[in-house]
């Protein structure tokens, strides 16, 4: 959809949510970490309303410094300050009859947040130095990495600025969340380098290692990676071609992964069922007994996740974090 690319369930949500919220003229806030791909879906927003056939304007707030940023949004007129030799279009006018994208709003400082409101309220701005308010037509899209309601009880961001921005809310899944996506990802970013550079082949040893980085960076580190890859890897990537810091990190994870050549045991011969014969607690029973078939997929793969993970037929993310919360530990071993 509008270049956002991904199967996964919660990206399937997230489609629906925008067609739906897209033919509205509510002001809407996306959340998601940096490099999720939040200005993709503000566009998706415009393109898919009534307004598609009128400007879409982005402002990043965290990257033009305070004492411009008001200018920048609003406009100016000439004289108004030091050095606006000329009438200046703000944003807000350049955007009308359109959407006007704000990424990074947490950002803003709380005297420009208070001119903001009254934008949203009363659909009018004041150019710095002007005598007289100008109407503007402008659906509001936001976008911040910041959790704006820890920002509102610690004083930083005007509550009644968040209710007003926080109409509809869009939550963007990180890619660590959605592994099974990076397949589709690598193979449109590859297209997009394929025009300037030799083709690149990636294996499946090497995408297994993709899927299981936990891509602090999201989309975008690792559409940095393929750019990097295609250029500096001679056809097909090997792993000696990835950052350390990816294939050392999945290296650690995985516990030597290519140095275990045991045998993968059938589940069947670890697991029983056993007969009722007297009131149990259904509960803990299904909780021990999801705890013996992890235990027994890992001991027999001697505690290595990923085959663990396959043998389970779970996601290795999904099994790493059942570990953690049921704190599942090897058993020790005698001396």
């Amino acid at each position: 959809m509008y270049g956002i690319i991904g199967k996964a369930p919660r990206m399937q949500k997230l489609y629906k949510l925008i067609e739906k919220v897209a033919s509205t003229h509510s002001t809407v806030l996306i959340h998601g970490e940096s490099g999720t791909g939040k200005e993709l879906i503000a566009k998706a927003l415009h393109q898919l309303s009534p307004r598609a056939d009128q400007p879409f304007i982005p402002v990043n707030c965290g990257a033009i410094p305070e004492d411009l940023l008001e200018s920048e949004l609003f406009g100016h007129v000439r004289g108004s300050f030091t050095g606006a030799a000329n009438n200046r279009t703000g944003r807000f006018e350049l955007a009308n009859g359109g959407s006007l994208f704000l990424d990074e709003i947490g950002d803003m400082s709380p005297k420009l947040q208070v001119k903001m409101l009254r934008v949203l309220q009363e659909k009018m701005v004041d150019p710095v130095g002007a005598a007289k308010s100008i109407k503007v037509d402008v659906r509001v899209i936001t976008a911040t990495h910041k959790n704006l309601e820890v920002e509102v009880a610690q004083n930083r961001f005007r509550e009644d600025l968040f209710y007003r921005l926080n109409v509809v809310p869009i939550s963007v899944p990180p890619l660590r969340d959605r592994a099974n996506d990076i397949p589709l990802l690598v193979e449109h970013f590859l297209k997009k380098c394929d025009a300037t550079v030799p083709e690149t082949f990636i294996t499946d040893e090497i995408m297994e290692i993709l899927k299981n980085y936990q891509w602090p960076g999201n989309v975008r580190e690792l559409e940095n990676l393929i750019e990097r890859l295609t250029i500096l890897a001679d056809g097909q990537v090997k792993p000696e071609d990835l950052p350390d810091k990816i294939f050392n990190a999945v290296a650690v994870e995985s516990q030597d992964d290519d140095d275990d050549e045991r045998p993968v045991v059938p589940m069947t011969h670890f697991v029983h069922n056993p007969i009722v014969t007297e009131g149990i607690d259904f509960n803990t029973e299904v909780a021990n007994f999801e705890n013996n078939l992890i235990l027994s997929a890992l001991n027999s793969t001697g505690w290595n996740k990923n085959k663990a993970a396959r043998l389970l037929n779970l996601n290795r993310t999904t099994l790493v974090e059942k570990i953690k919360k049921k704190g599942l530990e090897p058993a020790e071993t005698e001396s």
